[in-house]
């Protein structure tokens, strides 16, 4: 076995992947092993009794937009008595920000690695503020969440299909060059995607719908989370499960747990407790609201974006505190912890340096690093909210465990 052989070929294969956002589709109809029966959640597997406050919120907004149930006692009910079922995104080639819920009857995205053959998913993005990912329920809550299935998903799926498609990873080069990081920045490449979906949307309804839904895309900076979240995991999915590699090939957080998988080790998640995350608190909130760590959202960095390049948007520090040269100095460190430098993902701060690509067990263990983490906050109470944004870093005891299963697996 030859390890850096194996690293070559999982962060060559995720770099080569080219992922095209090809369809929008309901989540029943297109996610494989998804059923009725079945909510999609963020991070590794979880229960309701050790669910963080935003992941039951999230539980409950989604079975009462499944019209499952009317509360928060229903819901956990329903969950506890086995009828409803819980399953990460990650088991079904799925990725959410935040409580990441997917429930049968939500429209998701559909991307396509054009390279490897691949599928991924994710839902629709809501928005800031109050919404299901991050924890609220409330009627308002459940109003935007019917329209968007209701109104937008039909225009957008008719649009997505007249454009023939969205090269996701064209569009995050692009982006990379004008201020975004791919996670918590993505302004930039919201406007390239409601632009090149813009003259489909306008023929593909009446003009006030159009209005509405360009309205909605365009007001909301993070309209293309979703897709490049999906696009991220449809290129770390074709870097997984090559023997002998220690790339990591997954990180994410249920609000509970941090769990990664590694390329090496098929599928097996090594998890430890999240952190709080330390940022800016919308006014009337403080690090005493907030939960714990949680999302899907990692998947960014695990692709070589979000936190890892930071140095391409300064501006996010705004967003998420500190100051500029922290957002250059997150990007050197992570130089540090990974195997490559991306080919087609370049910081113009850096004379177009490619960004950190392929984090490696071995070099975060010997570093003694942990990787930067750029995210949002929600409160840790269900039904409130998003209440800031910020930054983490992952524990180190769970790489330390992979390590030692890598070692065991292969003798090392």
């Amino acid at each position: 076995m030859n390890i850096e052989q194996a690293n070559t070929e999982a962060t060559e294969r995720m770099m080569e992947a080219r992922p095209v956002l090809v369809g929008l589709g309901k989540a029943r109809d297109v996610i494989p092993g998804m059923r009725d029966n079945l909510l999609l959640h963020a991070g590794p597997p979880i229960t309701w009794e050790r669910a963080s406050g935003p992941m039951q919120g999230a539980i409950t907004g989604a079975l009462i937009f499944e019209g499952k149930a009317t509360n928060e006692a229903e819901a956990q009910a329903l969950v506890e008595s086995g009828e409803i079922e819980l399953e990460p995104c990650h088991h079904h080639g799925a990725a959410g920000p935040m409580a990441g819920l997917i429930a049968p009857s939500m429209s998701v995205y559909i991307i396509e690695n054009k390279t490897h053959g691949n599928r991924a998913f994710s839902g629709l993005n809501e928005g800031y503020g109050k919404v299901l990912r991050y924890g609220a329920y409330s009627e308002e809550v459940l109003a935007k969440l019917r329209w968007m299935e209701d109104v937008m998903a039909p225009v957008l799926a008719d649009a997505i299909e007249a454009s023939g498609g969205i090269d996701i990873r064209a569009l995050l080069a692009e982006s990379l060059h004008m201020g975004d990081e791919g996670h918590n920045r993505n302004k930039a490449g919201s406007i390239i995607y409601t632009t090149k979906l813009a003259p489909f949307i306008v023929k593909a309804t009446d003009a006030d719908t159009a209005s509405d839904v360009l309205r909605f895309l365009g007001e909301n900076a993070l309209s293309v989370l979703n897709p490049v979240m999906a696009a991220c995991k449809a290129m770390t999915d074709a870097a997984h499960g090559i023997e002998g590699s220690t790339i990591v090939t997954a990180m994410a957080r249920n609000g509970t747990d941090f769990g990664i998988r590694v390329s090496g080790l098929g599928d097996r998640w090594f998890v430890a407790p999240v952190a709080i995350p330390k940022g800016l608190y919308f006014p009337g909130f403080t690090e005493a609201d907030s939960s714990g760590d949680i999302g899907d959202s990692t998947i960014t960095e695990t692709a070589g974006i979000g936190g890892f390049a930071m140095a391409s948007a300064p501006a996010i520090v705004t967003f998420v505190s500190g100051t500029p040269q922290d957002a250059i100095n997150a990007t050197l460190e992570m130089y540090e912890i990974c195997y490559t430098e991306h080919k087609y993902f370049t910081i113009p701060p850096l004379d177009f340096r490619g960004t950190p690509t392929g984090l490696d067990i071995r070099k975060v263990v010997e570093k003694g690093i942990t990787p930067r983490v750029n995210t949002g906050i929600a409160h840790k109470d269900a039904g409130v909210g998003q209440v800031g944004a910020g930054l983490v870093r992952p524990p180190m005891a769970m790489f330390e465990e992979a390590l030692v299963a890598f070692a065991e697996k292969y003798g090392i």
